[in-house]
């Protein structure tokens, strides 16, 4: 693009993240740690930040301290260049109440848009792991002179009841948007699949402005991005699908490619994690030619003492195996591990310590979890159950922030 238009974008990132629990216990959706030493909201940030979108504000809300902290910690960017990212808490600038949906957490943000006059409102979420080249759906968007560009990721059309479903004509135009359909329709260029929503949206910004507005005095209306503006759109024949598949990011893999994962449970949450850790990840942590961006925490290099051993896994800053052995697992920084304890198929979030004979299986341990010596988690779910610790239908195992594992 020669003329480079002004482009605001706005991260939905107030989600409670009920079905996280006990994860979000304590902290919002987009600041639950992944991968070790990243938060969930650095994914988005960072493929902003790579697609040279750098005016970027934040909506928040659940419980939002840690993730206004790791925002303000972490994300600087150069105030001198026009660019920024800032944490926009819910000010209740409308009327005596919270967010009341995706949209109306925008239309109560209207001031960011009036105040910076963008061209086009890029609107992504915060709790997904992926890469993308933002600036190329942009371009798609201002070339097919329409007012909404919806994302959409290609599933298996037997698999499409579980999402909101864009149904397109050849020309990707979106003929309706349906939200977990019972009868997914297939893609005029492959019958057995159809376009889920991402839930990430380009505007153009007087159309997008004036839908808000009257999405905000419809009594009738969720105010939701997806059940509400989208269709305002697509009845107006005003929006367009971008097929992700056609997103290519540098330095991406032939598995990697249109890589895209809904943590919103705790079991697509540990299998996100899972696909992080083989031989050749599914999702590849180490592109150097799109990072992620995140905080590193000071600390050592890992050790390794006593044969403490780690297989298929990632290990962060801080962390000391002594005796101990990983398999499987993604360890954050300053994770402790004792002699003879075995780790399998886990996530251990900061400074958790495991002590000597213990065993983790299949579980995820938040911050400051202590299992004692000779302890097991996520061996039997009966006794997890009966400790009072989460245990999802997987059978992940899940403790809680500051938790401890006593031995039977």
């Amino acid at each position: 693009m020669t003329d480079r238009p002004n482009v605001l974008s706005l991260v939905l990132a107030g989600g409670e993240g009920k079905r996280l629990m006990p994860l979000t216990a304590d902290r919002a959706k987009p600041a639950v740690p992944f991968g070790g030493t990243y938060r969930l909201i650095d994914f988005v940030l960072s493929n902003l930040a790579n697609s040279d979108l750098t005016k970027i504000a934040v909506l928040t809300q659940y419980k939002s301290h840690s993730l206004d902290r790791h925002i303000s910690q972490t994300w600087r960017m150069s105030t001198l260049l026009g660019s920024y990212v800032t944490s926009v808490p819910a000010q209740q600038r409308t009327g005596k109440q919270w967010y009341q949906g995706s949209a109306d957490a925008i239309y109560q943000s209207l001031n960011l848009i009036t105040d910076d006059d963008p061209d086009y409102i890029v609107v992504f979420g915060a709790d997904n792991i992926y890469r993308m080249d933002v600036e190329a759906m942009l371009t798609a968007h201002i070339d097919s002179g329409l007012d909404c560009t919806v994302a959409g990721i290609r599933v298996p059309r037997s698999e499409a009841s579980a999402f909101g479903i864009i149904d397109a004509d050849a020309s990707n135009k979106i003929i309706q948007f349906l939200e977990k359909p019972a009868d997914p329709p297939g893609l005029p260029d492959s019958p057995e699949e159809s376009f889920a929503s991402m839930g990430n949206y380009i505007f153009t910004k007087d159309a997008f402005v004036k839908c808000l507005t009257e999405d905000a005095d419809d009594e009738n209306s969720k105010h939701d991005m997806g059940g509400n503006v989208v269709p305002y759109f697509v009845g107006r024949g005003r929006a367009q699908v971008y097929d992700f598949t056609q997103n290519d990011v540098p330095g991406s893999t032939e598995k990697d490619h249109s890589y895209w994962r809904d943590v919103g449970t705790i079991d697509a949450y540990h299998l996100a994690h899972m696909d992080l850790v083989s031989v050749l990840p599914e999702f590849n942590l180490y592109n150097r030619k799109w990072p992620i961006f995140t905080l590193q925490p000071q600390l050592p290099g890992a050790k390794f003492t006593l044969r403490g051993n780690a297989e298929d896994s990632i290990v962060s800053a801080g962390c000391i195996i002594s005796g101990g052995d990983v398999d499987r697992s993604v360890l954050s920084p300053n994770v402790n591990i004792d002699k003879w304890a075995k780790i399998e198929e886990s996530i251990l979030f900061h400074n958790v310590r495991i002590g000597r004979n213990a065993v983790v299986r299949r579980a995820i341990l938040d911050k400051n979890v202590v299992v004692e010596d000779g302890a097991e988690v996520g061996v039997s779910r009966e006794a997890d159950l009966a400790r009072g610790f989460y245990v999802s239908e997987a059978g992940i195992t899940v403790v809680a922030k500051g938790g401890r594992v006593t031995a039977q």
